[in-house]
């Protein structure tokens, strides 16, 4: 379990070439239009995404493409992809992913979103995948919570209130999803939708999601 905590901590790292930091997941329009500006905002909406959402949606992914190479996993989770900045956001940090989990330990996954890749992986490695799905929910909501600290503007202590008051849901939602299925699949949380499509003509912004 260490060495699986040591491996997901790299795999899932700030640092792991990604590009993470570069994408808010419509978060940057949601603020705009002042739909979160605090603490208890931001992290009402970030639960709804990981119950009803996005990244519920994405640990589903996870666990389907744990073990399988499946082409219709990959394929599900780019047609679920609900704008075409968020079909990006997923492709590219997937993309990148890939290319670097190929260097580091030789594992040709070729080109996959980035849960289905960080599934992919998982299993290759013989790491727990609902320790993995756990991890990769608290990364997501650690570069989304980043992402809103610069832009709410919100105080780096407040961010971590919100990351420590979600981190039992990403550790339910792991076990609740475990040995999902596409038939799993689903999402509920409309509006987070609706603004990541409304981003891809916001006339000013900082973000490429």
């Amino acid at each position: 379990m260490t060495t699986d905590v040591l491996t997901l901590s790299q795999l899932l790292s700030p640092s792991f070439p990604v590009g993470a930091f570069a994408y808010s997941h419509g978060l940057e329009t949601a603020i705009n239009d002042g739909l979160i500006e605090d603490a208890d905002s931001l992290q009402d909406w970030l639960l709804a995404l990981l119950e009803q959402g996005s990244l519920r949606a994405d640990a589903v992914l996870l666990n389907a493409a744990y073990g399988s190479a499946d082409p219709l996993i990959d394929a599900s989770a780019r047609a679920f992809a609900s704008s075409s900045e968020r079909l990006m956001e997923t492709d590219l940090q997937g993309a990148a992913f890939c290319e670097t989990v190929l260097a580091v330990w030789g594992h040709d996954l070729g080109r996959l979103c980035y849960p289905v890749a960080v599934g992919g992986i998982a299993a290759k490695l013989d790491l727990d995948v609902e320790l993995a799905t756990a991890m990769y929910l608290q990364a997501t909501l650690g570069n989304l919570i980043a992402a809103a600290m610069r832009l709410v503007p919100l105080g780096q202590v407040d961010g971590q209130k919100v990351q420590a008051a979600l981190k039992p849901f990403c550790t339910e939602i792991a076990a609740q999803l475990r040995d999902a299925t596409l038939d799993d699949l689903h999402n509920a949380a409309w509006m987070s939708d609706i603004v990541a499509m409304q981003h891809e003509t916001q006339y000013s912004r900082i973000f490429r999601s």
